[in-house]
């Protein structure tokens, strides 16, 4: 039996390939000479294989106008952009328009099909969402009442149970934070996990009054005296409940007896 030989097959690189009029084949050329026209070149060439030499003319594509839906929250806004072409769109793409960021959600084509990508050329349509910023759901109770609300934030935000926030010029205390999977009460969760956040009136300041050091410091954390950014350490006694005037006293009345 004759042994069979493996050939490996090389991968043939071409230099400045392109097709060539005299060869009828796409071969290797080498650049002679280049002119600017326009926004694109002519470049004179000489086939490597033949040494013919001709001229390729380089035009990029006009620039096609597409409309693009950018929807940020609950608002939409209809702009038109300029891009190439032949370029290229594909949906969870994420591009910058106006400062901020915007992801591909859908692609419309000339002929009204959904596609999950395609060329400008045969776009009709693009809608994309704001993807740097995330709107989270709130319900805010005061007393037997309960509100909803939305608020708009960056989408690296993160916000903790129990803690304090301000929301329309008022302090409120999260009261849980619900996430789908379940609710937090002291747990900390980022701006895009979040489907809702229970917010609730703060106690009124005046109706608490602490009675000791101890305590006027766990009020400042649990925000029961208000918001408190820099609280001051409260003064105490080297022994507490300890009054060293009280003690002076009664050892006097001794020695008076």
């Amino acid at each position: 039996m004759e042994d069979v030989e493996d050939w490996d097959e090389e991968e043939e690189i071409l230099d400045n390939a392109t097709h060539c009029p005299a060869c009828d084949e796409l071969t290797a050329h080498e650049i002679l000479r280049e002119k600017s026209v326009g926004s694109g070149a002519d470049f004179m060439v000489r086939c490597e294989a033949c040494q013919h030499v001709h001229t390729i003319e380089f035009r990029p594509p006009p620039p096609r106008n597409i409309p693009f839906i950018l929807t940020e929250g609950p608002k939409s806004e209809r702009v038109v952009l300029v891009v190439d072409a032949d370029e290229e769109f594909v949906v969870g793409d994420v591009f910058e328009e106006d400062g901020k960021l915007w992801k591909i959600h859908q692609i419309e084509t000339n002929d009204e099909r959904h596609t999950s990508s395609d060329t400008a050329t045969n776009i009709a349509r693009i809608t994309a969402l704001r993807t740097d910023m995330v709107r989270v759901k709130l319900t805010l109770t005061r007393g037997e009442d309960s509100t909803a609300d939305v608020i708009v934030v960056p989408q690296e935000t993160t916000f903790t149970g129990s803690h304090l926030m301000e929301h329309n010029g008022e302090t409120w205390r999260i009261r849980a934070i619900h996430t789908g999977a379940g609710r937090t009460l002291r747990g900390t969760v980022s701006a895009p996990d979040i489907k809702r956040m229970y917010l609730h009136e703060p106690p009124n300041p005046e109706h608490f009054t602490p009675r000791t050091p101890r305590e006027r410091r766990q009020a400042w954390k649990e925000g029961r005296l208000g918001h408190n950014p820099n609280p001051e350490r409260p003064k105490e006694h080297v022994k507490k409940g300890v009054n060293p005037n009280a003690s002076r006293k009664r050892t006097n009345k001794k020695k008076r007896k």
